[in-house]
């Protein structure tokens, strides 16, 4: 059971949390119905990404072997077999099948083209120099509309952009631990994508993906449609966390140097993840003003 929880990469599924930002920013936070639907889409995408895993896991067992810390993942270490791990994938799309059933036509389409994607990443379009990144970042906005999806409701052109450029930030940051890996464990060459890419270029790469990330997010919380559905202008002040958690990821991985890879760096460092916290519940207390106010009693 321990291996294919490994297996299945449970701390992943924190990806799948962009599934609620369109639940967030329609103001449906506080629907049961809305909340539901929401749910059940996160649980679909979560066995979805756990499934692409296998799969992944699957195609990279030989270069795994190589490497010093993926060399452990159940597969590459000979604790689940191949055909053991396509056993498990199968189970994971029988139990999707049935979750699905409840969910829209919409929902389905972009479920089905983040799954054929993410395969075809596995097998072969990871190999592809920067192509690799922006499937990556497709995936993160392929979550957003699958959350407006899930619920019916629009979401933002720039919340959708928003998305794209933050994504782009992680994936570019990913490889670039990946590469700083390779550079400093000796007798490991990485995948050969790696050698297409070099730290500077991504470095440059990172700083106009946090260009992007601050810019978008600005201009949607000063966006006439954001200000007519909140009923007030001061999303805007919310912009402070996004620039103050951009400048920290960056220290992170430019002056203390750290190699981790973006969903470990999110979740272990204390002060991105109480900035993090900070801006989703300013977020909530500025969307959701008159909504608190009602269930607190306040008049």
């Amino acid at each position: 059971m321990s291996s294919v929880l490994r297996l299945l990469r449970p701390v992943q599924w924190l990806k799948n949390f962009f599934i609620f930002a369109p639940l967030i920013f329609s103001k449906h936070l506080f629907d049961q119905a809305y909340v539901f639907s929401a749910g059940e889409a996160f649980v679909v995408f979560a066995l979805l990404s756990s499934t692409v895993y296998v799969f992944n896991d699957i195609a990279d067992r030989e270069s795994d072997r190589l490497h010093p810390t993926k060399r452990n993942r159940p597969i590459a270490a000979g604790k689940i077999s191949i055909p053991q791990a396509i056993g498990i994938a199968i189970v994971l799309l029988v139990i999707i099948g049935f979750l699905v059933t409840t969910l829209n036509a919409k929902f389905l389409f972009i479920a089905s083209v983040y799954f054929v994607l993410n395969i075809g990443y596995s097998f072969f379009l990871k190999q592809v120099i920067l192509v690799d990144v922006f499937i990556v970042a497709a995936g993160f906005m392929l979550r957003v509309l699958a959350g407006a999806f899930a619920i019916n409701v629009q979401v933002s052109e720039w919340l959708v952009l928003c998305t794209l450029f933050v994504s782009l930030f992680l994936s570019i940051s990913k490889r670039r631990a990946e590469l700083m890996m390779v550079k400093n464990t000796p007798n490991y060459e990485g995948r050969a994508v790696l050698r297409e890419y070099d730290v500077e270029f991504l470095d440059q790469m990172m700083t106009i993906a946090a260009s992007g990330v601050a810019i978008s997010y600005a201009l949607y919380t000063v966006a006439e449609r954001t200000i007519v559905v909140f009923g007030t202008s001061s999303l805007i002040f919310t912009t402070v966390f996004v620039l103050f958690g951009i400048f920290r990821y960056l220290y992170l991985v430019r002056v203390r140097k750290t190699e981790d890879n973006p969903t470990h760096m999110l979740t272990t460092d204390l002060v991105t993840i109480l900035n993090v916290v900070a801006w989703f519940a300013v977020c909530v207390i500025i969307i959701y003003f008159t909504e608190i106010k009602a269930l607190i009693g306040v008049r």
